[in-house]
């Protein structure tokens, strides 16, 4: 899947939450599908997908919005090894969080903010909920 637009993922979301119908907000979802985009959803409310890392607050120090060295398009890719039951379980915690701390100083402030909300499974923003993203994406959601 190709990313089709230059807006960040919390852009999508943020503009999704505001939409007005629900038709609107699911257009906009579907219109604005990344991986990324997937991703941060399934993991917000998928029950099957627990997070290997504490919960809460987490401790980093947010990158300068105007000149963010990475991309949660890019980054999404290392959720694998946060996830329970992947790759990462077989890291050190301390090794497993320090990369979870890289990744979240490494992406927008707002799109950060949308990690640290989904591995503490709480939706990304007011307005999307988990039926409203199993309308937009049937199958992304086991449970």
């Amino acid at each position: 899947m190709a990313i089709k637009n230059t807006k960040f993922v919390y852009e999508v979301v943020d503009l999704a939450s505001k939409a007005t119908s629900r038709q609107d907000k699911i257009k906009i979802l579907k219109d604005n599908e990344s991986w990324a985009l997937k991703d941060i959803l399934r993991g917000s409310f998928d029950e099957v997908i627990r997070w290997n890392l504490p919960a809460g607050e987490v401790p980093y120090t947010p990158a300068d919005p105007s000149s963010v060295p990475s991309s949660l398009f890019k980054q999404h890719q290392k959720f694998k090894y946060f996830a329970k039951g992947g790759p990462g379980d077989n890291m050190i915690p301390i090794k497993r969080e320090t990369m979870f701390v890289r990744l979240m100083e490494a992406i927008h402030p707002g799109d950060a903010k949308l990690v640290e909300s989904m591995i503490n499974k709480k939706p990304p923003a007011k307005g999307i909920t988990k039926k409203l993203v199993q309308e937009a994406f049937p199958n992304l959601i086991v449970k």
